[in-house]
């Protein structure tokens, strides 16, 4: 039995055309199951761990990154297959994965060509795309052996899934992190003042295992929807992993 996972947004109008089709699909592959509508205060993991006790194959995500990162940010520890059918804009998780946007990616559900995922945990919290901290004063130290500081504010992004974003002269430039090497990467990008402007310097690039986050004052953190403000935080691989459906096109 398979569950989909669809996000609230897919309510709107526009979406009708293209969620008709896919349900079809899904129907003529005889994977078509229940449809549980996702709310902002849906407690995923406790939906989920309701199906699997149901004897449920697969969990689907029916949505763009922002569902993506909703659901496996509380349900990583659930013991089942997840799957992804991406729909609308926002959607770059789906390309690393090899998922098509829409109606075709029914085809690689369908296919169930199965692997594993890393996961990321901080502070008691899971993520599986990538974690965030917007430009502030803040120290890092990686793996108990390195520690890196700047003069002025310093941007984070430690990736899983969603690739990395350069800013400055390559804006646009993307680079995709391997998702099952056993580590996640750290890109620390400082910012300098140009005269009458700030620009951001080339960014350094640190594969870890574990890393710790601290600041005289509290710090933004943005990891897969949820947001916080902490003056230190412990960066890690979490011990458990996803299983995923993923496409042959995948980028990894």
């Amino acid at each position: 039995m398979y569950v989909y996972l669809y996000d609230d947004f897919l309510k709107q109008k526009k979406y009708d055309g293209v969620i008709k089709a896919m349900e079809t699909r899904l129907t003529d592959f005889g994977i078509a199951g229940k449809i549980i509508r996702l709310q902002n205060f849906t407690n995923a993991k406790a939906v989920i761990d309701d199906e699997i006790k149901k004897g449920v194959s697969a969990i689907v995500i029916v949505g763009n990154d922002r569902t993506f990162g909703h659901v496996l940010s509380r349900a990583a520890t659930c013991e089942v297959l997840f799957g992804f059918l991406p729909v609308g804009p926002e959607n770059s998780i789906a390309g690393v994965l090899g998922i098509p946007i829409g109606e075709m990616s029914c085809e690689i559900l369908a296919r169930r060509r199965k692997i594993k995922l890393d996961v990321g945990w901080f502070n008691n919290r899971y993520f599986v795309s990538q974690l965030y901290i917007p430009p502030s004063r803040i120290s890092v130290e990686y793996d108990e052996k390195f520690k890196v500081t700047a003069k002025s504010l310093m941007e984070l992004v430690v990736c899983n899934l969603q690739p990395f974003v350069w800013k400055g002269r390559k804006t646009g430039k993307q680079q995709v992190i391997h998702p099952q090497d056993g580590k996640l990467e750290a890109f620390l990008q400082p910012l300098r003042k140009r005269l009458w402007r700030t620009e951001y310097e080339e960014p350094s690039i640190f594969p870890f295992e574990e890393m710790q986050v601290f600041a005289k004052s509290p710090f933004v953190v943005k990891a897969d929807g949820l947001e916080s403000k902490e003056t230190k935080i412990k960066i890690k691989l979490a011990r458990s992993r996803i299983e995923m459906i993923v496409g042959k096109e995948r980028k990894f």
